[in-house]
């Protein structure tokens, strides 16, 4: 009896996978279009440095650690959105 993944597990894993890393992906880049490397460094590569595992461990199919990374990397983007729109408002930017 064979161990491996069906291809529609796969595939549907793959995908999953791919929609979480594009919207994490999404969200680390408006974070540094609202300047979050300065306003937020803590949240934004913490994501940075998930959205890069994520990215690691779908090249290697393991897309259950894949997905988790990327919505912990899509988790602190969003963080790292909000403390820079905070901090920008606080400024009067």
């Amino acid at each position: 009896r064979s161990t491996r993944l069906p291809y529609t597990t796969l595939f549907r894993s793959g995908t999953l996978y791919a929609i979480n890393a594009s919207s994490a992906n999404s969200r680390l880049e408006e974070a540094k279009e609202l300047g979050a490397e300065q306003l937020a460094p803590y949240e934004y590569y913490y994501a940075k440095a998930h959205l890069e595992q994520a990215q690691i461990d779908s090249q290697e199919a393991s897309y259950s650690d894949a997905i988790n990374y990327a919505e912990t990397a899509e988790e602190y983007a969003d963080k790292a959105v909000n403390l820079s729109k905070a901090a920008r408002k606080a400024s009067g930017r």
